[in-house]
């Protein structure tokens, strides 16, 4: 009988582990959309860089450009990519978290690393770098294609930006370079109206502004 009241007091037990387990669970805080982060980052950054690509702004500022690259459209934005692949995100989590990276990338380049490269090579090296991000923007675009006009736009945009500064940079041609600059600014833009987009749908709890979805 002793046995029997001792597995009825466990069963019991279990039973409130398991309620307990439950409404903690349902009580645990859910993370938010990181993505206006991310693309917030992405757009103040590059609009920076691209002033100085674009020769709207004097190269001199370059530091600065260099220091927001690595806190905001680096660090922050690899945080919010990574927020997003925690939240299922797969597409946002990728593309953030690899924009996030070249950000940091370009700015250990700029800082560290140039000026190891023969001066001769420097333009070929830059050109490199920016080729390899055009392929893999290039591939993000293609499953871009799956979720709306504005965000197919923005790829767009920038893959066409990563080509010219590309050519630019490797060819040694400074207009192509103030061409990539120019329509930086315009990716710029692109970005600054998504990242609008989904922390308005975030506050007001519905969409604000279009997006047109493809799917």
């Amino acid at each position: 009988m002793s046995s029997t009241a001792d597995e009825s007091t466990y069963a019991d037990l279990r039973s409130k582990a398991g309620e307990a387990s439950a409404h903690h669970t349902a009580q645990a805080p859910s993370w938010g959309n990181s993505a206006p982060l991310a693309l917030a980052a992405f757009a103040v950054t590059t609009f920076m860089l691209s002033m100085v690509n674009a020769n709207l702004v004097n190269p001199g500022v370059e530091p600065v450009v260099f220091g927001v690259a690595l806190m905001f459209g680096g660090l922050t934005q690899l945080i919010a990519g990574v927020i997003q692949l925690r939240t299922g995100n797969t597409f946002g989590g990728m593309l953030f978290s690899t924009f996030g990276a070249f950000w940091m990338s370009l700015f250990m380049i700029a800082q560290f690393f140039l000026k190891d490269i023969p001066p001769a090579q420097v333009g070929h090296a830059l050109g490199l770098f920016l080729y390899a991000f055009g392929i893999f923007t290039f591939v993000m675009l293609v499953a871009a294609l799956r979720t709306n006009v504005v965000v197919v736009t923005a790829l767009t945009l920038l893959l066409i930006t990563f080509l010219l500064l590309g050519i630019g940079n490797y060819g040694g041609h400074a207009t192509i370079v103030h061409w990539g600059g120019y329509l930086g600014l315009v990716t710029a833009a692109v970005a600054g109206y998504l990242a609008c987009a989904e922390v308005c749908e975030a506050s007001y709890g519905r969409a604000v502004l279009p997006l047109w979805p493809l799917s």
